[in-house]
């Protein structure tokens, strides 16, 4: 895979190209920023930014009287190689606070390591309606310990709206929900994320994590899409690098609270 040539693609194609990623959602284009402005249970804020050293201070003054108009909490997504290359100080000067770096993986799905089995006892329940979203929010909140209204209001919405562009899927050890993770496919890009998947303390370390990416690559693969895509914390990047996937560049969520 060439590196530099995908993450060039997935710059064109998922945030200076993207598109709103649910009901409601709209994607705004203004001067060098592209931003995403949702209702108070979606996403907003700033996808990507062509911004130097003498308009990026301007831009972010901008996008904090926008958002801050519209009472939104926002994200400035920055990644390790947006520029300027001292955007990131920039933005906390301005008041935004960093949240943990994270690392953008991604792997052309015909040269993943995809064998990767179910542990005994534990099947798989697409989510597909309120029950399902319910149990995914459930294993979200337990998972990582935060509140999980916001996914479950936005993944109810993008199934009812629009299926083809979600799949969620729980895992289940008997009747109780151990792992849950979810997949965004992005019609006309070559690109599906891979978001959210979280295990249950007591369960981890037995594979759940690993076969819940397999299984959501294959359902990629059938549905004709060439590269996963993930923002992969220190927990799970060494379990997708033994899958296949590759670090491209960094990225760390600013946020800010009006």
């Amino acid at each position: 895979m060439d590196h530099a040539m995908v993450l060039a693609l997935h710059d064109r194609d998922l945030r200076e190209g993207a598109r709103p990623d649910g009901p409601g959602a709209r994607v705004e284009r203004t001067g060098g920023v592209v931003r995403q402005v949702a209702d108070a249970h979606g996403w907003n804020g700033v996808l990507w930014s062509d911004l130097d050293e003498t308009d990026a201070d301007a831009a972010i003054t901008e996008q904090v009287a926008y958002f801050t108009g519209l009472g939104r909490d926002f994200e400035w997504k920055l990644y390790g190689h947006d520029l300027p290359t001292d955007l990131g100080q920039r933005l906390t000067a301005a008041g935004f606070t960093p949240e943990p770096q994270e690392t953008l993986m991604v792997g052309e799905i015909t040269a993943l390591t995809l064998d990767t089995e179910l542990p005994d006892g534990i099947r798989l329940l697409p989510a597909t309606d309120r029950a399902g979203v319910d149990l995914v929010a459930d294993v979200h909140e337990k998972a990582f310990g935060t509140d999980s209204s916001r996914l479950r209001a936005q993944l109810l919405a993008q199934l009812a709206a629009d299926p083809d562009t979600v799949v969620a899927v729980v895992a289940l050890a008997g009747d109780e929900p151990v792992s849950a993770a979810r997949m965004e496919l992005v019609p006309g890009t070559r690109f599906a994320g891979l978001w959210g998947g979280g295990t249950v303390e007591g369960w981890r370390g037995r594979g759940i994590y690993r076969a819940l990416v397999a299984h959501r690559a294959r359902i990629a693969a059938d549905r004709g899409y060439r590269y996963l895509q993930v923002d992969a914390s220190d927990q799970s990047r060494p379990i997708l690098e033994r899958l296949g996937l590759a670090p491209l560049t960094t990225t760390t969520p600013y946020l800010y609270e009006p």
